[in-house]
Parts: C-alpha cells; sequence; structure tokens
C-alpha cells in the first residue's frame, strides 16, 4: 500500500507558461464551429457585399466619377469588403459566449486548465480568422467581377488584421456583458453599424463639413476602413501612420479589457 502510495500521486499538472495544447484545441474548435455552417458564417456576408456593390453601382453608376483617383466601384469595393470583416470578427466572438451561457456548457471553459490569456487569445484569434477567411473570399469574387489592384498586400494584411482583432475583443467584451441576444443587439445596432456606415465606406471625407470630417477623423472605423483600402488603392483620405498606431492602442487596450474580465469572471462567475 506505502508503495502505491508512492507510485501514485495526486499533483498539479505542469504546463510551463502557457498551455499550448489547451489553446491550440480551444482555438481549433472555434475555428470548427464556424467552419460547420459555412454558408451562414462565410457565404451569407459576401452575398450581403455582393448586394450592396450591385445595388449602389446601379443606383449610382460606375462612371459616377473618381474618388481618391479610382473609379467610384473600386473605391467602394474595399470598403464594403472590411465592412464585412468587422461585422463577422464581433459575431464570432460574442456567439462564442452566447451560446455557451444558453447551452450552459461555459463551465466547461471555466474548469479546463486554461487561464484568461489563453481563453481570451484563442477566442479572439479565431474570430480573426473568420474575418481574414471573409476577406479572402470575398476578394476572390470581386476580382472576377471589378479590375482590383492590389497596392500593398502588407497594409491589407495589417489593417484587416487589427480591424477583426479589435471587433473580436468587442465582441468578447460583449459577450461576458450580454445576458440575452437582445443585448449583442444593442452593440451592434447603435454602435457598430453607425460607426461603420459614417466611416467613409460610401464616400470619401473630404466631402464632409470640417465639423463631420474632425468626428470622422476621430472614428477607429474609419481608419480600420481607410487603412485597408490604402492596400488596394494606395490612396486614403487620412494618415495611414496615425491609423495603424491608433488601432494597435485600441486593439491593446480593448484585450486587456476582455482578458482582465474574463479573468475575474465577470458575470460568469457567481
Amino acid at each position: 500500500m506505502v508503495e502505491l502510495q508512492n507510485k501514485y500521486k495526486i499533483g498539479v499538472r505542469k504546463f510551463g507558461l502557457i498551455n499550448w495544447v489547451g489553446a491550440t484545441n480551444l482555438y481549433i474548435k472555434e475555428v470548427n464551429r464556424f467552419f460547420v455552417v459555412w454558408a451562414q458564417t462565410l457565404l451569407s456576408p459576401l452575398v450581403s457585399s455582393l448586394l450592396f456593390l450591385s445595388v449602389l453601382t446601379l443606383a449610382l453608376g460606375s462612371d459616377r466619377g473618381e474618388v481618391l483617383g479610382h473609379s467610384f466601384i473600386n473605391f467602394l469595393a474595399p470598403g464594403l469588403i472590411v465592412m464585412s470583416l468587422i461585422g463577422q470578427s464581433f459575431s464570432h466572438s460574442v456567439s462564442s459566449f452566447m451560446i455557451s451561457k444558453m447551452q450552459g456548457n461555459i463551465v466547461d471553459m471555466l474548469y479546463a486548465p486554461l487561464s484568461a490569456l489563453e481563453v481570451s487569445f484563442a477566442i479572439i484569434f479565431a474570430a480573426v480568422t473568420r474575418s481574414l477567411v471573409i476577406a479572402i473570399i470575398s476578394v476572390a469574387v470581386f476580382s472576377l467581377i471589378i479590375d482590383i489592384d492590389f497596392y500593398s498586400i502588407f497594409h491589407i494584411f495589417i489593417f484587416g488584421f487589427l480591424s477583426s482583432f479589435i471587433l473580436g475583443s468587442l465582441g468578447f467584451i460583449t459577450g461576458l456583458w450580454a445576458e440575452k441576444f437582445d443585448h449583442t443587439a444593442t452593440i451592434t445596432n447603435f454602435v457598430i453599424t453607425p460607426l461603420s456606415f459614417l466611416s467613409g465606406v460610401f464616400y470619401s471625407i473630404d466631402r464632409l463639413p470640417i465639423i463631420f470630417k474632425n468626428i470622422s477623423l476621430v472614428n477607429p472605423f474609419f481608419y480600420m476602413i481607410d487603412g485597408f483600402r490604402y492596400g488596394f488603392l494606395g490612396a486614403a483620405d487620412g494618415s495611414i501612420k496615425f491609423g495603424l498606431i491608433y488601432l494597435t492602442i485600441i486593439s491593446l487596450i480593448l484585450w486587456f479589457v476582455a482578458f482582465y474580465l474574463f479573468r475575474i469572471g465577470y458575470k460568469i462567475k457567481s
């Protein structure tokens, strides 16, 4: 009996600084979650973007004139892609928590040997992955319809990544805060949709009165769209360098808030 007790001792498993196996599996589980329902998560936003492109082009005309030195349709396409990217990143993170809350299996995440750092990064990076997959598919399909130029792949990637990371973090925070889907719709309808529509997706902010132009220059969604569009057109309404710094700071702040709220168990631990 003594030999058995010495041989089989209950202890704490050591994962090291980061539980890479657990974090990777949570990330894969989140990625599989949106691939399983690909028609809803990947195809639906593409269809919405194509409808916007078709309706606006037919209503305003493809020969509407040049915007930032490019045709209106070429100006419009990158904005529609990043607007879809933004919405889907938020949707993934927030739905991850809301579905877990509704089904009662959020305890599996809480009891798993995963830190707040690992959980936050796994879910947010899964949201980023979903957004970037949508962006790649959208660019490929749009290329079959219009002539798309690629000025800087780096700017397309970095602004796409930062945009989806910020909205993924915001979705993470909203998922912790919300108690029902009506609460998540409040953030979507009164924060994300207005800020994205009023950020220069359909127009250049140079056409705005000075007061509204200054307001737009504070809107982070403007820099998401402007920087992403710059990667295609090589022209921008605002400062690309400032936008990169501004979005990086916001992404770090929102991630830290998401990390901290999960760490203290905000609204998920009694």
